[in-house]
């Protein structure tokens, strides 16, 4: 099952798209794809409604999609957590998972417009396998534990401002979190449709040139152990969003290959989490 958000930014209606391909509108049965619904199990929820035929169906071309979630309360980004990557930038392997924030507001649509920050000369791109939490996680028993707390997965782009991030002092935040730099989706797929997270295919182009293809089967770390470790250190809520790395092929490491300006396009796309397109503008 797909669930995503259709319509202007701030008037979002919820949907689902069926087996069948076609989507569903939600919007009239009191849905929001946000904490409540997935500490709830809206999610079975939504398929009763399936089952009943009782749902209008809805078009979605030429409509816009917005980011399958709500604003999570927390976005948890993870580093180097692919040994090709941590080769490409010069880092060593980590030991441990290397955690950092991004912004809950810097998420948008898969589709929408990115922002190269003002005075910006080195934004760079990173496609991630985003996972969205379902229920609560606190000091997960261990890392099969965390299968059961996982509402489901989607395409995500970490973008990262590599100066502000690495040159600016303090931390990675503020190279993480400006905003528009987190499209998410076109749509959350549930786990029953993916049944091994670690063996999806990742890939990225810019201007139709491709820049990173990997798979998820090199994670340093993997997606359950990544979920049960950050519940050691901090509270996971229904619907935070986990970006669990990303391959090599980024512009940092490479001083042959430019980084995004005004007027590029980047697609990527997770293998069986749909495909992302935006036009990159300027702040």
């Amino acid at each position: 099952m797909k669930l995503i958000r259709v319509g202007p930014v701030g008037a979002e209606r919820p949907a689902v798209i069926a087996a069948n391909g076609q989507a569903y509108d939600l919007g009239a049965h009191d849905v929001r794809f946000d904490a409540e619904f997935w500490s709830s199990d809206g999610t079975s929820r939504v398929r009763r409604l399936l089952e009943s035929g009782s749902l209008a169906s809805v078009a979605l071309d030429g409509e816009r999609l917005g980011a399958p979630i709500e604003k999570p309360e927390k976005i948890i980004c993870v580093g180097l957590n692919y040994r090709d990557h941590a080769r490409e930038t010069g880092a060593t392997v980590p030991a441990e998972p290397i955690l950092f924030m991004k912004a809950p507001n810097s998420m948008v649509g898969p589709h929408d417009e990115v922002l190269v920050p003002r005075g910006s000369v080195k934004t760079d791109w990173e496609v991630e396998l985003g996972v969205v939490m379902g229920q609560r996680a606190r000091y997960l028993s261990s890392p099969d534990a965390a299968i059961e707390v996982i509402a489901g997965y989607a395409t995500s782009h970490d973008v990262s401002e590599r100066e502000f991030q690495i040159e600016r002092g303090g931390q990675w935040d503020k190279g993480k979190g400006c905003e528009t730099f987190n499209p998410l989706g076109p749509w959350l797929v549930t786990p029953d449709e993916v049944p091994d997270p670690q063996a999806l295919t990742l890939n990225l182009s810019v201007n139709g040139v491709v820049r990173q293809n990997g798979t998820t089967a090199d994670m340093v770390f993997g997606v359950y152990y990544l979920v049960w470790y950050i519940s050691q250190f901090m509270v996971l809520e229904p619907g935070d969003l986990i970006n669990t790395g990303t391959p090599a092929g980024v512009s940092m490491g490479h001083d042959d290959v430019a980084y995004l300006k005004a007027g590029d396009v980047v697609e990527l796309e997770v293998e069986g989490l749909g495909r992302q397109r935006s036009l990159l503008g300027q702040a």
